[in-house]
């Protein structure tokens, strides 16, 4: 069968084949009635534009890359959350999405920008000293990193302000009287690495606990259950005034409470516990903890609108971070009578 042509429903619908072109393109104004005519016979048709003609003519792929370096201590469905935002709002702008999974580094940025496979690049998985930033500052390709650096100059970032987030989970259990409070980060190679979103956490939470008077301990968190309950268990023996717990590790939340539950202490009337997770998970846990919310959907959808305006040439902010919303459930309250 052979393949419909722009020419089959220019004669379908009885106009030029500029008409036709025009209406798909949006480059000129064409009436509604005309625009209708020719929809019409795109759908009776089945006609789909040539990809490597409309390359060819406008200059650009219409497909953006997504780098996704799946490394040790990334927890996967967050991130295939990320993804399927990206991917959803790229095709809101007529764009296919790339996706990089292999970890190559400045290397892999390059090839891929010297193949003209993409218009733009989306990165995850920021490090503060990233490896792959100074080559995005020379490449002609435009790019939106989701996460920051330790120096941004010249990038477009954007984030979820996890600085915020863990001063955030701090505030609450210190508003709530808790004055020995400890974080359970993300795995020890994370932190390692000097992955952005898990250090700044970790600072904003150490910095805010101090702030408000709370002697505060931070440790990275495996994600298997025998390594948590160990973490747990060992954190508790050397400090059993801790009343109050974060946990920044998606994959490790349903196990400390598990741990918890073994140590034979109760959420909240025991230890209140704190998440840093999508809603879902948090909703999910028993008791349903209190979180701040892991915004995927919206972080993606930004990168993406973010690229979109660079490819226009228009003017975007360097650097855009989301305000970190928590939402009290279950698992907090204040210290019982004689825990501090």
């Amino acid at each position: 069968m052979r393949t419909v042509t722009i020419a089959d429903v220019a004669k379908h619908a009885g106009v030029a084949v500029s008409t036709v072109s025009y209406v798909l393109s949006g480059k000129r104004a064409i009436s509604a009635t005309t625009s209708q005519r020719v929809m019409r016979s795109v759908r009776a048709l089945g006609y789909h534009p040539n990809a490597g003609a409309r390359a060819l003519a406008s200059k650009r792929s219409n497909v953006i890359a997504l780098v996704l370096p799946l490394r040790a201590g990334m927890h996967l469905p967050v991130l295939m959350q990320f993804a399927t935002s990206v991917v959803t709002t790229a095709r809101q702008f007529d764009h296919d999405v790339l996706l990089m999974t292999s970890d190559e580094g400045p290397d892999g940025l390059r090839r891929v920008a010297a193949s003209a496979l993409v218009d733009g690049l989306v990165l995850m998985d920021v490090e503060i000293h990233d490896p792959r930033v100074p080559l995005l500052r020379e490449l002609g390709e435009p790019s939106v990193l989701i996460g920051f650096p330790a120096d941004p100059t010249g990038l477009t970032c954007v984030d979820l302000d996890f600085a915020r987030a863990g001063a955030a989970c701090a505030e609450h259990l210190t508003a709530l009287g808790h004055r020995h409070i400890a974080l359970l980060g993300a795995p020890a190679v994370v932190y390692e690495r000097g992955t952005g979103y898990a250090e700044r956490t970790m600072e904003g939470f150490l910095e805010a606990g101090r702030g408000h008077g709370a002697t505060t301990i931070a440790l990275p968190c495996e994600e298997g259950f025998d390594e948590v309950s160990a973490t747990v268990t060992t954190l508790l023996a050397g400090h059993p005034e801790v009343s109050g717990l974060v946990v920044h590790n998606e994959a490790a939340v349903g196990h400390v409470l598990g741990a918890l539950r073994l140590l034979g202490r109760r959420v909240p009337e025991d230890v209140s516990v704190v998440a840093i997770c999508p809603d879902d998970v948090a909703e999910r846990a028993s008791p349903p903890l209190t979180s701040v919310a892991i915004p995927a959907a919206d972080v993606g959808h930004q990168a993406v609108r973010l690229l979109m305006d660079k490819l226009d040439g228009l003017d975007v902010p360097d650097a855009t971070l989301l305000a970190p919303r928590l939402t009290v459930r279950q698992s907090t309250g204040g210290p019982t009578p004689g825990v501090r």
